[in-house]
Order: C-alpha cells, then structure tokens, then sequence
C-alpha cells in the first residue's frame, strides 16, 4: 500500500498541526451553537396549543414569537402577481378593481397571518389594506385578533399592522357620526355587528401588561405609537405626527393612482368615542406602573424608546396637563421628580445631561413645547434664563434654545436676545443660524426691537455693501457653471449652510424695520449679473421672491430691482427656478403699469420659445399673454388696478355670452315673482294700495 504523499520540513510539519487545531475549534463552535439555538428557540408551530399557552402565559419575547408557516411555490406566485396589478392599479373602473380584491381575499382566507409574516408578500397585504373597504378592513382585523402580541414585533407583519390600524381609524368616527349600511346587513343575515371601536379596544386588551417592553422593541415600537396616536384622535397626516411614528427610511407602500380617501382622513383632530381616552389613559398608566425613575431615564436616552416617551408625555399633557403635572405617579414627574429643579438637584443633573444628547434632547424639545405655563416658567427660570447664549452655540442644545424661545413672553425675549447677540458672531461662523431666525420671527410677534440684532448681524457679515447679503447666501463660492443639473441639485443638498442663510434671509425680510432695511440696501446695490446669477438659485431666488411680495414694501425698491431684470425676463422664463421670479413681477409692479406692459411685450417678442418650454407655458399663461395678444385693453383694465398673484390671474373676467345668461336667469327669476305693481292680464292698472290703519 502506497504512503501517503507528505511535504518535509519543519515550517509544514507546524502548518499542519494548525490546521487540524483549527479545523477541531471550529467543528466545536458550530456544534456549541446548534445546541444553544436547540436549548433557547422554541419555535411554536400555530396549533400546538401547549406552546401557545406557555407563550401566553409569560411576557412573550423576541425568541417567542409563533410560526405560522410558509407559503408554497404557487401560492407565492400568485399573491406576487396580484401584488404588481394592484401597484399599478390599471382597472377599468372602481367595479373591476373591486372584483379583483375581492378574489384576493377569497384566496388569502386562512393565510393571512402567513401572508402578513412573508417577506416578499407582506406587501401585498398593505396594498389590500389601503384598497380595501370597511368591511373588508374589519373581517381582517378579526383575523389578526388574538396575534397582534405576535405579529407587533415581527419584522413585516409590524408593517401591515400600522397600515390597517391607521386605515381603520377613519372608520371609527364615521361609525359615530354616520352608522354604516352594514350594520343593517349584519342585522339581516343574523350575524353579530362587531364595530371597529371594539375592535380596536379589544387590541388594547391584549397587549395590555406587555407594553413595557414594546417600547423598545425596534418593530413593535413603531405600531404601538400608531395605535397610541388613533387612540387618542389626534391628525394622522400632520407632520408632527408622520415624524413620530415613522423613521425618513421607511419604504413607502403605494399605488399608482391613489384609492379613495376615506371621510376625515387629513390633518384636522379626529372625533373619537371616549372609551378610546379611557383606553389611552389606562395604556399611560400600565407602562408607568412598573418603571421607576432610573428606568424611564434610561430610556430617555434610547433610540427606540424615546419617541415613545415623547408621545407619552404630549398625551399626558394634552388630556390632563395641569393636573398630571402635579401627579406624584405621572409620567412627568417620574422625569423630574423635583420641583422646581434647581441647580444641584437630580433632575437638574438629568435635564444638563439631556441638553447635550442628540437623542434626549428631542425629550426635552417635547417637554419644552408642551409643559403647562406654570412648569414651562419654572423650568426655564432654575435651568434656561441665564444659559440660553452659551447653549445657543452648541450644535444639539441649540435646538432645544429654539423651543425655548417660542415661549419667552416679551419681557423674557428682550432678556435672550441680550444674551444671545453677542453669540451671533460666533453662530455665523458654524452656519448654525436657526437659533438668530427664531429669535427674528419671535421679536416680530412679540414686538420686540430688532435693532440690536440687525447690528451685530451687519458686524458679522461685512459693511462693504452686497458682499454681506452674498456671503450669507454663500453665492461668492459657488462656482457651478457647466455643472449638470443633477449635480448642481447634489451639490446644494449637501451644504445646507445655504438652505439656513436663505431662510434667515428671508426671516429678516419679513420682519419691518433696520432687518430688512439691511437686506433691501444689499439687493439695491447688486449688479445685474449678481442679481440673475441670485435669481437661478435654488436658495437664493426665495430671498429674491420675498424680498419683492413682502407686505409694506416700498413701490421705489420694487420699480428699482425689477427694472434690473428688463431684457432678462425672456431668458428667466426658461429657468426652471427662476420662472418663478418672473411670475412674482407681475405683483411686485402693482401700480407700475408701464413696467408690466414692458415685460409683456418682451414675453410676446419670444412665445415661439416659450410655448415650447413647461416653465415658459406656466409664465405666459400666468401673465395672461393670450389675452395680452388678443384683448389688449381688457388686459391693460386688469393689470391697472389689480394686485392678485401671477398664479391666481388666468381666473379671467366673465364672457358676454355668460352675462347674457345671468341678466336673462335674473328676468325670468323675476317674472315668476310676479311685479308689485304693473300690467296684469287684462291690460288694467293693477296697483296696490297700502291699506290705512283704522283709528
């Protein structure tokens, strides 16, 4: 028999012993993990009744979640093919496409759970719930009934429990307002009416005494603001809320022509029976019981619970804030169990420390914005008052300054605003410019003197005429000439020093007095390629728009910058973005009558090749050049004395067709009252006579 062919030397001898030693290690690390996972999965098959109640007796965790099962080859095919048709939603009429959902059903009965627990099919099942009709919404509630402990924390079926939730909750104020034709139905056929309140409470029910947990769970998290947020009949579409329950990298589930929307689902608060603010009051209380300050600090901190807690607290506040602020037990008070919390104190040390956390801070944003006035003051007077300029200047704190100041009576503003302007200098030079806008807008509500700030913004930025505008802007570095539009779009996303500067710009325009008299004398003094390099700006033009439609603005500093742009409004209306300059002229030249048939004339020299262009088209029907062309002094009536927006002037006069027919409706109208006094049918005078009043 042959040996075994082996290489000499030491270096392979010591090669070979390595390998086997490695090859040992790690047949013993993938043994030692399929034992665990044997020892710690307890997978529970749907019917195995002994798993389900072990499940249920215990807090069900991560590693207990059922097993529904899989669906087949087939069956995936074809709920993926019903996906597609119902993305694209190319049905005939609403009668087609009713038909075709209702086969889908039909086929998806009994496979729900394994559908909403599929990862290619889970998005079919969003798609039924957002076509779906109350009816239909309801028998798959009822499905889901019992699982949703279950189906909250998984991966995608968390996804379908939100949508049906938030596209159930419509339903349950039109059931209060207006009861639905299948309640007769149900009554009919001798079947037992469930409404989708009960429904809802009866999903309350089940998760009740698990909430703790679901706070943090990364899925289950999600669903539970949803069902906290229809709950307690606050807008579903508002973008305070839309930030709350969903993160900027959700995958929106849509269709191609959107379904009908159902009644009241838009951003105005939403009518809900008042067992739902028991239920929301109870839910509150349950996740309260059991955690104590240390814990609910902890959390406080924690991605996943946070925006929770901040729900929590704007609920609690909403319903009984005074109150609750008081309450030992609330939630508030667990926060920040000292009141007031001065310096020194635990909540002091915790409020300090949220301050500077990118997370905690949003808390503290919530509790700022909606705290009673009475905490508001004491919080801000132990921990804000004298703080407010050295937190303005740190890059997380100084969100939380901006909530503060929305708050500030007048008084209290003159106070910030003395210690924030000497930190402007310094906030210019980071482009952390949000705290300055906010405090220009909170000056002109409350009537505070801007004065100061218009100084030290005018120090910070330059007195060499335009180049101060310009460098808060950021044009004198912006060097995109040649660029493509995609990466001139890249571009701007990316420095939003930019997009803050114009804001601020535009801030400061809007707020009469030395603010915009510094942004106006800086647009004055601009050269008329400064002016159209501003105007083609993604940034720059709103400052250019607003400076120009601002309430009390000068006639003599609107004649003077549009006269600027006269020879140029040809080649602006073929800028995507500074079209829009253009259609803003037509207000900024109210009075100006001569100015508007300039533009006019110059409009009509190039309609060839402004009719062939979509932002032209919207400029030459925003000015009205059809009618320019054809009724000259019609236009002329209208452009002397109107000062409507370019947007709202294609809404042109009535025709004389259409005057003709009202004064003959009006006639007719008329005759069928029957005439005072007049001709009757005989030819007589018939006149009447008002009768004397007997003594």
């Amino acid at each position: 028999m042959p040996k075994e062919h082996k290489k000499r030397g030491r270096r392979e001898e010591k090669k070979r012993k390595r390998d086997e030693h490695a090859l040992i290690h790690e047949s013993s690390v993938k043994r030692q993990k399929s034992e665990d996972i044997e020892d710690d999965v307890k997978i529970i098959v749907d019917g195995d009744v002994s798993g389900v109640g072990e499940a249920n007796s215990c807090s069900a965790g991560p590693g207990d979640l059922p097993f529904y099962g899989l669906l087949d080859d087939d069956e995936q095919e074809y709920f993926k093919s019903a996906d597609t048709l119902l993305e694209l939603n190319q049905f005939a009429d609403v009668d087609e496409r009713n038909l075709f959902l209702a086969n889908v059903y039909r086929e998806a009965n009994g496979k729900e759970l394994k559908i909403a627990n599929s990862q290619s099919c889970s998005r079919l099942m969003e798609r039924l719930i957002l076509m779906s009709s109350p009816s239909q919404l309801k028998a798959l509630f009822q499905k889901f009934s019992g699982h949703f402990l279950h189906l909250v924390q998984h991966r995608f079926a968390s996804h379908c429990c939100e949508t049906l939730f938030l596209q159930s909750a419509p339903i349950v104020t039109q059931e209060l307002t207006a009861p639905l034709e299948e309640t007769q139905q149900d009554a009919a056929n001798g079947e037992v009416y469930v409404s989708m309140e009960n429904l809802f409470l009866y999903t309350v029910n089940e998760l009740e005494g698990n909430l703790g947990y679901l706070m943090t769970d990364p899925f289950a998290s999600h669903t539970l603001r949803v069902l906290l947020v229809v709950l307690s009949g606050r807008p579903l579409t508002s973008s305070e809320t839309t930030s709350l329950l969903q993160s900027k990298k959700k995958e929106k589930i849509d269709i191609a022509t959107q379904a009908p929307k159902l009644p009241h689902a838009d951003a105005t608060p939403r009518t809900v029976p008042d067992s739902f603010h028991v239920a929301v009051n109870g839910m509150i209380l349950g996740i309260i019981a059991g955690l104590d300050t240390t814990y609910i600090r902890a959390m406080a901190a924690h991605p996943v619970g946070n925006p929770v807690l901040q729900l929590l607290l704007e609920l609690e506040f909403s319903e009984s804030g005074k109150q609750k602020a008081k309450d030992e037990n609330s939630l508030f008070r667990k926060l920040l169990p000292d009141d007031p919390p001065t310096e020194g104190t635990a909540s002091a040390s915790f409020v300090n420390g949220l301050l500077y956390d990118a997370v905690g801070s949003r808390l503290l944003e919530t509790i700022v914005r909606c705290a009673p006035g009475k905490v508001f003051k004491a919080l801000y007077r132990s921990l804000f008052r004298e703080r407010l300029g050295s937190l303005a200047r740190n890059e997380i704190a100084g969100f939380v300054v901006i909530r503060v100041l929305e708050r500030l009576s007048r008084e209290d503003l003159e106070h910030a605003v003395e210690q924030i302007c000497p930190q402007i200098a310094s906030l210019i030079e980071r482009s952390r410019t949000s705290v300055i806008k906010t405090m220009i807008e909170r000056c002109q509500a409350r009537q505070v003197g801007t004065l100061p700030i218009a100084n030290t913004l005018q120090e910070s930025y330059g007195k060499d005429g335009s180049n101060g505008l310009l460098r808060m802007l950021k044009l004198e570095s912006s060097d995109t000439e040649g660029m493509g539009q995609d990466r001139k779009k890249q571009l701007e996303a990316q420095d939003a020093g930019r997009l803050h500067g114009s804001l601020l710009a535009q801030a400061m325009v809007k707020a009469p007095g030395p603010l915009r008299d510094l942004v106006t004398s800086n647009i004055l003094s601009m050269d008329t390629s400064v002016l159209l390099l501003m105007a083609k700006d993604r940034t720059a033009t709103h400052v250019l728009q607003t400076s120009l439609t601002c309430s009390e603005q000068t006639t003599s500093f609107r004649r003077k910058v549009v006269q600027q742009f006269l020879g140029h409004a040809s080649d602006l209306a073929l800028d995507a973005v500074a079209s829009h300059v253009v259609d803003t002229f037509w207000t900024a030249t109210d009075g100006l009558l001569f100015i508007r048939e300039q533009i006019a004339e110059e409009l009509v020299e190039s309609e060839s090749t402004l009719r062939e262009s979509f932002s032209g088209r919207a400029v030459w029907r925003n000015w009205m050049m059809d009618l320019y062309k054809r009724r000259k002094t019609e236009w002329i009536s209208k452009a002397k004395g109107t000062g409507v927006s370019a947007g709202n002037t294609h809404k042109s006069a009535k025709s004389g067709i259409e005057l003709a027919r009202e004064k003959f409706a009006a006639a007719r109208k008329n005759k069928q009252r029957g005439f005072r006094g007049g001709v009757d049918s005989t030819g007589s005078n018939n006149v009447s006579i008002p009768r004397m009043l007997s003594s």
